[in-house]
């Protein structure tokens, strides 16, 4: 079953041993390759355009100009032996899907796709992708709340779960965590507490929130997102 998520990108755990082959280095595919390779992970980038070859083939140990469609391009480039594979195309979706039909196809262990749309992203679990992601409808959703103020920083996990950073709401001020009750009364947990001038902080029952505290906050999203206007 396919694991949808409206990140900006995989998150799993990778070894030494693992390998990742990244199709389509645009903007979303390029960021997540370099993040990777700078993280010590051996990673293939392939993409049709010449020119960001090019400008990757120094940052990338092994990139590529090939067409990711193409089976017996793939197989010359051994991509079946890599244990991961991204498909970072998003305005080509043809290009988009069949490149994921041969990571599927090859058996990769872990296949992430990018998806425009949410048909997009319907086709792309149908054919078998273990994990669909929309990093435009999360960054949109991001700046939203970031535009709010309060909120210093919006992540959203998927499975309809989201993190915040925010500023603790005034009605909280002076109160434990056990007294407030989020995590009874909404399902929230406060994992981390930042005072002012101080670093973070483990935040239990009894962490006693203060005027200008900053704390980390993890549930379902909607529930997350209400949580500034919480009294």
């Amino acid at each position: 079953m396919a694991e949808n998520s409206r990140g900006g990108a995989p998150r799993t755990s990778l070894s030494p041993s693992d390998s990742v082959v990244v199709a389509g280095l645009g903007r979303f595919g390029s960021a997540l390759a370099i993040e990777l390779a700078q993280a010590g992970v051996d990673v293939l980038g392939i993409d049709t355009d010449a020119e960001i070859v090019q400008e990757l083939s120094g940052v990338l140990t092994h990139v590529v100009r090939a067409d990711s469609t193409k089976k017996d391009v793939l197989e010359q480039l051994a991509v079946p032996e890599f244990t991961h594979a991204v498909v970072g195309i998003g305005s080509d979706l043809e290009a988009s899907i069949l490149t994921a039909s041969w990571f599927v196809r090859f058996d990769i262990g872990k296949v992430w796709a990018k998806a425009i749309t949410d048909p997009h992203g319907q086709i792309l679990e149908q054919i078998g992708v273990h994990h669909v992601v929309y990093p435009e409808s999360d960054m949109g959703r991001r700046v939203a709340h970031l535009l709010r103020g309060s909120i210093a920083d919006y992540q959203d996990l998927g499975g309809g779960f989201a993190m915040i950073t925010a500023t603790v709401p005034p009605s909280f001020v002076g109160s434990s965590l056990a007294t407030i009750g989020l995590r009874s009364k909404h399902n929230l947990n406060v994992t981390a507490v930042r005072k002012r001038d101080a670093g973070w902080a483990h935040a239990d029952g009894d962490t006693v929130l203060d005027w200008g505290d900053t704390v980390i906050v993890v549930g379902p999203a909607e529930k997350a997102e209400r949580f500034i206007d919480m009294a």
